[in-house]
């Protein structure tokens, strides 16, 4: 066994490619070779220093003093390197300074255009290390996922139940079927595959808004119409939303300075279907197989089906090229993870906030609850009846997951006083 080296002495690693590390410090560099193929090397603090060589099998390491003698010893160089090792050093950092310089007076000077040029220039230089050390989710200072998202939250938030029906989803589940039929005691014996089909040949069918990325930001307005947006003034901040959702037959003409007058999504159902303007998508909220065959008529030339358990419109106005139509699957999910099964089906208020979390990425509801007396009702609507309730919707429930969500920041509510 070849003795052990002593501080300042150069040494021949036998091996055709090495890394030479110390504790500390790389002090190994590929030029230095000679004749033999040898990589000449300069130990720092020899007895800390491994010669790694790299083959297609895992790394074997030797370390100085125990390798056996001959093709794999160690042999000693008796001549100083001092000298040696303080160039090395110097080239090193020259390596690492010099394009920085360049770099830095380049910046300068074509920074004429901008006085944060610098600091742009950092930003987009450490942006590849940011998203390592620092992982972002969407490009918004709060996203809908985190990797220290509260248990809770992380039980309940499922991506993979996609909140529009397409083709895919076109064969429901029979756990699925067996709820769905039971809502509004749905005896329709037509076939859903078929009638899902017959759908799509009037809307489009997309799989829309799955598109979440670290470069994403999408803000959303959930906006319900509890009685408490009454003088609240929340119009401007609504309508400043990327996505502003709405419901039933929530108004904004007369009430902007509270509500706000944009709209790009309306959840409706046949029952509860008013006018919409060609700019806004029609959310469609299917209770049964004959809101399905009703739809694709009422936005085109006319529905024959005209009644359900109320008279329905049989024509509507509604941008058909903006229809979507919440996936029966989703819905059942809403009720079964997010609401325990409490009521009979999620409201359309609570089934627009789940579905809120899963296309945006921050979330602010508005209008929800009751009022600052405790009252349910509309904000267009005189109070006269105080004892109305929110019938086969579990409301208070609704509520508390609401603000659960919003004690998690996930969302925030703004109750109008």
């Amino acid at each position: 066994m070849p003795a052990l080296p002593l501080e300042g002495e150069d040494y021949y690693c036998p091996c055709r490619s090495v890394v030479l590390v110390s504790l500390c410090t790389v002090v190994c560099n590929k030029s230095h070779r000679n004749g033999s193929n040898k990589i000449l090397l300069h130990p720092a603090v020899p007895i800390r220093l491994f010669c790694i060589q790299q083959f297609s099998t895992p790394l074997t390491i030797f370390k100085f003093g125990t390798i056996s003698g001959g093709e794999d010893s160690v042999t000693p160089n008796r001549f100083p390197a001092i000298g040696k090792m303080i160039v090395f050093r110097i080239r090193k950092v020259c390596r690492v300074i010099v394009p920085l310089c360049i770099a830095t007076i380049v910046v300068f000077y074509t920074g004429q255009l901008s006085s944060n040029s610098l600091v742009d220039f950092v930003k987009n230089a450490l942006q590849p290390l940011d998203r390592i050390i620092f992982p972002r989710y969407c490009a918004c200072l709060k996203c809908m996922t985190q990797p220290d998202d509260d248990l809770w939250f992380q039980k309940r938030f499922n991506t993979s139940f996609k909140p529009f029906l397409t083709r895919k989803y076109k064969t429901l589940s029979n756990d699925t079927r067996t709820w769905w039929e039971k809502l509004q005691k749905d005896r329709n014996k037509a076939n859903f595959s078929e009638v899902v089909e017959k759908l799509f040949q009037v809307i489009p069918d997309a799989d829309l808004y799955m598109d979440a990325s670290p470069e994403r930001c999408r803000t959303c307005a959930v906006v319900g119409n509890s009685g408490n947006l009454k003088g609240s003034h929340y119009g401007a901040l609504i309508d400043s939303s990327d996505v502003i959702i709405r419901m039933n037959k929530a108004r904004t003409p007369g009430y902007e300075q509270d509500v706000g007058s944009r709209t790009t999504h309306h959840i409706i159902y046949p029952e509860s279907a008013i006018d919409l303007d060609n700019t806004t998508s029609l959310v469609f909220f299917p209770f049964k197989t004959l809101d399905l065959q009703w739809l694709p008529g009422a936005i085109t030339t006319g529905s024959h089906i005209t009644f359900s358990y109320l008279r329905l419109r049989p024509k509507i106005k509604a941008n058909k090229d903006l229809v979507l139509v919440l996936n029966p699957e989703f819905m059942k999910y809403v009720h079964e993870v997010w609401l325990d099964y409490y009521g009979k089906y999620p409201s359309t208020g609570f089934m627009a906030l789940i579905l809120a979390l899963h296309i945006c990425d921050e979330v602010n509801v508005y209008g929800f609850g009751k009022d600052r007396n405790g009252n349910w009702h509309h904000y267009w609507e005189t109070l006269t009846n105080k004892k109305l309730k929110t019938g086969r919707h579990p409301g208070d429930y609704e509520y508390n997951v609401t603000r659960k969500l919003s004690e998690i920041h996930k969302l925030e509510i703004y109750k109008g006083w």
